[in-house]
């Protein structure tokens, strides 16, 4: 899909719908945020990325059909969805637009300023 950058806007994107908290905070993750390794993002959100991930895969599901996002959105209350879309929210605000990852170092490409004489 591209960079954390692109990957969050999707999700805020996903956030903003209507709908039900639970049912948007569901398909963001599933369609965006659970694709995402945290060596993409910059290392002041990590921690935070892998508190909403445990938050959100936290239970095993029960019915036929269902995963650990649905299962845990389902049992978790209207505000701590609220408050797990608002994370998202704040940790889009912090993703560089179109950079590369913090972890990663980009090799300088050398250009020559003369051409090689023949």
């Amino acid at each position: 899909m591209g960079t954390a950058w692109d990957k969050f806007q999707g999700a805020t994107l996903s956030l903003a719908r209507s709908g039900s908290i639970k049912d948007r905070l569901a398909e963001a993750y599933r369609n965006y945020l659970a694709d995402i390794s945290e060596e993409e993002l910059p290392r002041e959100i990590r921690e935070e990325f892998r508190f909403v991930t445990l938050s959100l895969t936290r239970e095993p599901p029960m019915l036929r059909g269902e995963d650990a996002v649905r299962a845990t959105t389902r049992k978790m209350s209207n505000d701590e969805a609220d408050r797990l879309a608002s994370t998202v929210v704040r940790m889009f605000a912090v993703c560089p637009r179109g950079a590369a990852p913090a972890t990663r170092h980009a090799t300088p490409q050398m250009v020559p300023l003369y051409l090689a004489e023949a």
